[in-house]
């Protein structure tokens, strides 16, 4: 059984409900969450997280808008479908690699804020010629940090 924990930082401006959404996304990206798992109880999430039911149900609905959890009544939410590839997994060659690179970086001295800075400028730039050579213009984006937690029985 996959338990996730949502982590809510109400200092970052991000509503808590779309927090929810961006952790779900990150853990079904990862692989953490699979079809058929079943996501915590708005009781549950209301529980750890701090957060009003209504909050997670609100993020729950968005995220079966987008096809990626369906509601089972009596039984709770469960995902439909997963985002993640091969390549995104935590056990791919370019996570190790990432890993790595995270524990040169703070090897250095950089602190997370300033891994965060280094790596949403690297996507930006990257990214952002990516979409430009596609479409013709310049695309901007940016880059937050959310953290899901499970552990597996």
């Amino acid at each position: 059984m996959v338990i996730v924990e949502y982590r809510i930082d109400r200092r970052s401006g991000v509503p808590a409900f779309q927090q929810i959404v961006q952790q779900t996304k990150q853990a079904l990206r990862l692989g953490v969450l699979v079809p058929g798992d079943r996501l915590p109880t708005a009781k549950e999430v209301a529980e750890t997280s701090t957060v009003n039911p209504n909050t997670t149900l609100k993020a729950y609905r968005e995220l079966e808008r987008e096809g990626l959890v369906e509601p089972r009544p009596g039984q709770g939410t469960f995902v439909r479908r997963t985002l993640g590839r091969p390549e995104t997994g935590t056990d791919s060659p370019l996570y190790v690699e990432l890993v790595a690179w995270m524990s040169k970086a703070a090897g250095a001295g950089l602190e997370q804020e300033d891994v965060a800075a280094l790596v949403a400028s690297a996507m930006e730039k990257q990214y952002a010629a990516g979409n430009a050579a596609a479409t013709g213009s310049t695309a901007t984006g940016s880059a937050g940090a959310t953290t899901t937690r499970s552990t597996g029985e």
